[in-house]
């Protein structure tokens, strides 16, 4: 029979209008503007405690909270305002009262019904230019990074100069100059030939010729082009391990890209648990694998450092200066627990680190080797300015801590593992940052913001404007031109939006400005293959046709055109997506996705309504 649709089609149809509205609710909620705390590393504690200081501050500083309460796990906590302008005073006044040792961070609060979440309904994620995200100015320290440099310089010129059996004290200053000091003038021009041969990338000059008293002496510095050079490898490194931790955190189209000489921009569009982004791209995290000093180290080749967990007795050890191999050799690294259930790190090393581990483990038997964990902090210090408003000034440093010092008993290799961890949370984390890949050099907040209060709200309420009067004018011309059969258009245009959304919402897509933009075009082309279906089914009553035939012939000959124009420009919306940046995927997105609803909408969707209304009787005329 014409124009009849077996049951399982209209239930199909049913079901998948169910399944768009059930993930399209969600986007009805509003979020509350909030504030998130949780602790500067994964084993601190946020407890109701730690929520009653937040509370009690915000009080004293007349500001209206609600809902503030500690996650179940105990990681995080988060306040509530009514005011979306509030966020930033409230953060400062709770970062103050908390301290450095927590991260408090801007957010959105999520409002949906516990129903809805526990069905995996969750609200579109909102681009920077709508109003959900945050937006990071990180700085290299690339002194530290030349610094560090310097260090292995000076160790590799000690070594060099005791191979080649060449007396003499070498030192680094604070500025960066590398000193010789030689008894004769033979020893100081043997180092000077050395370093020279060895070390091109040094400037280094012999000092005037002293007497036997003063000695011979030499000094090296980096030269200009060097220290440009580890300046954007520094910059670089941390650009693309950055780029490795974002991915790691899941966040869609995110932007992280280099600005000026030692300046990096991460934006993280629709994020949100902005405090975790935040600690775990600001995080060092680097290790260092050093072996144990001789108990008759010169007091220049080794260093003193206290243990991360001071269980085992000792409260410090000291460390040769020279370092083995460091995190940049970790090619893998994942979480797990020893046979009494401690937390511990699996590590896999690359090629290189491999070779270096193993040559200096199998001559080293019996010895100790330490591993230092590496992590840049910073101290809050307050101050008036002239004006007598107070001023947080962040003062960075690094701190550096033995997390394990175990005996070698035999040559590593390319894979082993790192004890000593202080809590289960924190060899995730871990093995999270050195999967990532290790910083080159430390980088610190200059600028912390979330976009969207004024900005963000402006071009939300622009773009719901824009898909209004586009679905408004589409379905004038539709109901006018069309009549019944326009209304029955119209219909699948409403239903074709609520699945377009939940399809974004399920998929986790983030909505962008240009992705408004892909939705009006959208609304625009899922009516054009109702415009080609309803303009064959007039032709064919035009050359008599009866009107349930018309019908039938309308939907099946117009369908190969339909499907060769849609999949043209999915093709075009694939290929956006592939070579596009973040804004032009955000279009690709809502327009490859609108295409595949639209089919169904506008083809599968129709024939349904259509037939319930005209198949299976008799009809004289339609309504088209």
């Amino acid at each position: 029979m014409l124009n009849k649709y077996p049951l399982w089609k209209y239930l199909l149809i049913v079901f998948v209008l169910g399944i768009g509205l059930l993930y399209s609710a969600p986007n009805l909620y509003r979020p509350d503007p909030a504030i998130q705390v949780s602790g500067e590393n994964s084993g601190t504690v946020i407890d109701q405690a730690t929520m009653t200081r937040v509370s009690a501050a915000l009080d004293a500083a007349g500001i209206e909270h609600f809902g503030e309460a500690a996650d179940a796990s105990g990681k995080s906590g988060l306040v509530r305002l009514y005011d979306k302008d509030m966020q930033l005073r409230a953060q400062k006044i709770i970062q103050r009262a908390l301290g450095d040792s927590y991260i408090v961070a801007l957010n959105l609060a999520s409002n949906v019904p516990d129903w809805l979440l526990a069905a995996g309904a969750q609200p579109m994620k909102l681009g920077l230019d709508l109003s959900g995200g945050v937006h990071f100015l990180l700085e290299v320290d690339t002194d530290s990074a030349i610094a560090t440099r310097l260090e292995h310089y000076t160790t590799g010129i000690k070594k060099s100069l005791r191979e080649e059996g060449v007396r003499g004290l070498v030192s680094l200053d604070e500025n960066g100059v590398i000193h010789g000091k030689f008894r004769t003038e033979e020893s100081r021009d043997q180092a000077y030939s050395l370093i020279r041969k060895n070390y091109q990338e040094l400037q280094t000059t012999r000092d005037e010729a002293g007497s036997e008293s003063d000695g011979f002496a030499l000094s090296a510095i980096i030269t200009e082009g060097k220290r440009k050079e580890i300046e954007d490898y520094a910059v670089s490194q941390n650009l693309t391990t950055l780029r490795n931790r974002v991915n790691e955190l899941g966040v869609s189209e995110p932007l992280v890209q280099r600005q000026g000489r030692n300046r990096i921009v991460v934006e993280l569009p629709g994020i949100q648990d902005t405090a975790e982004a935040k600690r775990i791209l600001g995080k060092t995290a680097n290790l260092e694998f050093r072996l144990e000093a001789r108990f008759d180290a010169a007091p220049g080749d080794r260093e003193q450092f206290e243990f991360r967990n001071p269980g085992n007795g000792e409260p410090n050890a000291w460390l040769e200066r020279e370092v083995v191999i460091t995190g940049e050799q970790v090619a893998n690294a994942q979480a797990s627990f020893d046979e009494n259930g401690r937390p511990q790190v699996n590590i896999t090393l690359d090629s290189e680190g491999g070779t270096l581990m193993h040559r200096v483990t199998r001559h080293n038997i019996n010895r100790r080797l330490g591993v230092l964990f590496i992590e840049r902090k910073s101290r809050t210090r307050y101050e008036r300015d002239e004006a007598g408003v107070e001023q947080a000034i962040r003062i960075p440093y690094d701190e550096k801590k033995i997390i394990s010092l175990a005996t070698i008993k035999d040559a590593l290799g390319v894979q082993f593992r790192i004890t000593g961890l202080d809590n289960p949370g924190e060899a995730p984390e871990l093995a999270l940052l050195l999967r990532a890949g290790a910083l080159a050099a430390p980088i610190d907040f200059v600028e912390e913001r979330t976009v969207g209060p004024s900005l963000g709200a402006e071009n939300i309420a622009a773009g719901l404007k824009s898909v209004q009067i586009g679905l408004g004018m589409v379905a004038l011309f539709m109901l006018v031109y069309y009549r019944l059969f326009g209304g029955i258009a119209v219909l699948a245009l409403g239903a074709n939006l609520v699945l377009l959304v939940g399809c974004m919402s399920i998929l986790g897509a983030t909505l962008t400005l240009p992705g408004i933009a892909g939705i009006v075009l959208t609304v625009g082309m899922a009516v054009d293959a109702n415009v080609l279906i309803f303009s064959r089914i007039r032709e064919e009553l035009a050359s008599g046709t009866s009107p349930q035939h018309a019908i039938d012939q309308g939907y099946g000959r117009a369908f190969v055109t339909i499907m060769d124009a849609n999949i043209t420009t999915l093709l075009v919306a694939v290929i956006l997506y592939a070579i596009g940046t973040g804004p032009v995927k955000g279009f690709a997105v809502t327009l490859s996705l609108g295409i595949v609803t639209s089919m169904f909408t506008a083809i599968m969707g129709t024939r349904a309504i259509v037939n319930l209304i005209y198949g299976g009787r008799r009809v004289e005329k339609l309504s088209i």
